[in-house]
C-alpha cells in the first residue's frame, strides 16, 4: 500500500509552497498530487511553477501526478487544462469530466473523487476511457468500496482519501471573498490569510466548516488511519492524505508507521490529536454521518 499527498488545497505564498515541498521530498510519501484545484484566481504559482516542484519530487523518487481544476469557470481555465492534459511527461488527475474528455484515448489518467464513482458500471466505462487509478468519493462507505472492489477492472488503482478536511462543495461564488465583504473579481487574495481555510461556527458556537475560497470543507478533519489494516485487505492501493499548513511531513511519517505496523494504528490516533486543526471524525467510512468519530467495539 503507497501514501500519497493530495494537492494543495489552501493559497499559500509562493515561497511557503516550494519550502514545503522541498520537505515533502524527504519524507517516506510515495505518490504526489500537484497543482491548483480550486480557484484560478490564485496565482502565486503558475503552472511553470507547479512543473518545476514536479520535476524535483520526480528527482527525488516521487511519483508526482498533476491536478486540475474542479470547476472551470472561463476560456483561460480550459485553456490551463489543455496544457497540463498535454504536459508529455507527468499522469494527470482529472477533477472533471471536462478533463475526462481531453486525456480519454490519449493518455492514461487518474479518475479525481469528484467525479462521483459510485458503482461499478460507472468505474468500469471510465476505465475503459483510460483511467488508471480511481479516488473514492468520500461519502462512500467501506461495505460499498468492498463491493465494488471484488469486481473493479483489472489494473484499476484504488485510493482513498484518509486524512484531512473533506473538500465537500465547490461554488461559482467565493465565501472567503464575501466573509470579507469583497467581489469574488477583486477579493484581495484574502485566502492568503487563512492557510488552513476559514472556520465557520453555528449559532451555538459549534464548529461546522471551513470556508476555503470556492470550497466548502469539513471542519473535522477525516482520519482513517486506524482502518490502514482494513483497507489493506480490502486491497486498497492508496491512501491520500491532505496538506496542511503545519505538521505534514509528521502525519505522513506516522502513516508509514502504521502501513508497516498495523498494531499501532490506535496509538497512532492519538499521537495525531496533537498535531491536527481540529477533532477527528471517520463517519463516512463506517456508514454514518461525516462528522462522527466512531469507535470499533
Amino acid at each position: 500500500m503507497k501514501i500519497s499527498l493530495g494537492p494543495l488545497l489552501y493559497y499559500w505564498r509562493r515561497d511557503t509552497v516550494f519550502a514545503f515541498y522541498e520537505n515533502i521530498a524527504t519524507t517516506p510519501v510515495d505518490v504526489v498530487y500537484l497543482g491548483e484545484t480550486v480557484c484560478s484566481r490564485r496565482h502565486e504559482l503558475r503552472l511553470a511553477d507547479w512543473l518545476d516542484i514536479a520535476g524535483r519530487l520526480g528527482r527525488a523518487g516521487k511519483e508526482v501526478v498533476l491536478s486540475t481544476l474542479v470547476l472551470l469557470e472561463s476560456g483561460a481555465d480550459v485553456a490551463t487544462l489543455h496544457k497540463i492534459a498535454s504536459n508529455g511527461e507527468f499522469l494527470v488527475e482529472a477533477s472533471d469530466m471536462g478533463a475526462v474528455n481531453c486525456l480519454a484515448g490519449k493518455v492514461p489518467f487518474v479518475a479525481g473523487p469528484h467525479l462521483n464513482l459510485y458503482n461499478l458500471p460507472s468505474l468500469q466505462w471510465m476505465a475503459g476511457l483510460g483511467a488508471t487509478r480511481w479516488v473514492m468519493p468520500l461519502e462512500m462507505k467501506r461495505d460499498d468500496l468492498a463491493l465494488i472492489q471484488h469486481g473493479r477492472p483489472a489494473q484499476l488503482q484504488t485510493e482513498v482519501f484518509a486524512y484531512g478536511r473533506m473538500p465537500l462543495a465547490f461554488s461559482a461564488r467565493c465565501f472567503t471573498a464575501r466573509h470579507c465583504n469583497l467581489p469574488k473579481d477583486d477579493c484581495k487574495f484574502s485566502c492568503l490569510a487563512h492557510p488552513d481555510g476559514l472556520l465557520l461556527n453555528t449559532r451555538e458556537g459549534e464548529r461546522f466548516l471551513v470556508l476555503n475560497g470556492t470550497q466548502t470543507q469539513s471542519a473535522r478533519v477525516y482520519n482513517l488511519v486506524d482502518a490502514l489494516g482494513d483497507m489493506r485487505s480490502l486491497g486498497v492501493d492508496l491512501v491520500r492524505i491532505s496538506p496542511q499548513a503545519n505538521h505534514t511531513a509528521e502525519l505522513i511519517g506516522m502513516f508509514d508507521e502504521v502501513r508497516s505496523q498495523a498494531p499501532a494504528s490506535g496509538q497512532a490516533v492519538k499521537r495525531m490529536t496533537a498535531l491536527m486543526p481540529d477533532q477527528s471524525c471517520n463517519g463516512y467510512w463506517h456508514g454514518r454521518p461525516g462528522l462522527e468519530q466512531f469507535m470499533a467495539a
